[in-house]
């Protein structure tokens, strides 16, 4: 496995799915700030429908739908037809995650701990999604509110050290220096 994070706000977004799951991944995609998301639901809960908006369509997605987005979540959809999407999109390029069957992902959606622009994410590559969200909620409890407001401090002086010259391994070494200073890790 290969970890990256992905820009949504740049990016399509398929979201196929018709249940309460649905819905939590669409209301996780929104909070994320996904611009560009297009929920196909052929029987949406009444709360999936109302957060979709204009954005839902009333049916399965096509090859061409599919072909259009960047990625795509297929979610609480049954076996057979999670597995006749995750084919198409294999057929037309586009990477799929479909919920909790490992053998038809391309990738995990991990557990993850944010802090600001600050995130932490704990992934078992979809062996035990139960084991990560427990981990997360433990680096949840040590990690304190204030680790946004130090990633902006250090940010800033990074960029003050780039702009008076210093190259890569000075940035490594006055990076080590500004948080061995202040005591924020071990």
């Amino acid at each position: 496995m290969f970890p990256i994070n992905l820009d949504l706000t740049r990016l399509s977004v398929a979201l196929v799915g018709n249940g309460q799951p649905t819905l939590n991944r669409l209301q996780q995609l929104d909070g994320d700030g996904a611009k560009y998301v297009t929920v196909y639901s052929e029987d949406p809960i009444p709360e999936l429908a109302r957060q979709a908006g204009d954005r839902l369509h009333r049916y399965l997605p096509n090859s061409a739908d599919v072909n259009a987005a960047s990625i795509m979540f297929i979610v609480d959809l049954g076996e057979e037809k999670s597995a006749e999407l995750a084919a198409i999109a294999k057929a037309v390029g586009t990477i799929s995650n479909v919920e909790d069957v490992k053998e038809y992902c391309d990738f995990f959606s991990p557990a993850r701990v944010q802090r600001g622009d600050l995130m932490i994410t704990v992934s078992t590559n979809g062996h035990s999604p139960r084991l990560a969200g427990r981990i997360r909620r433990a680096i949840d409890k040590w990690l304190e509110p204030n680790w946004s407001d130090r990633l902006t401090a250090l940010s800033a002086e990074r960029e003050k050290w780039k702009a008076n010259g210093a190259n890569m391994q000075q940035l490594l070494e006055k990076t080590d220096e500004y948080i061995d200073r202040r005591g924020w890790l071990p």
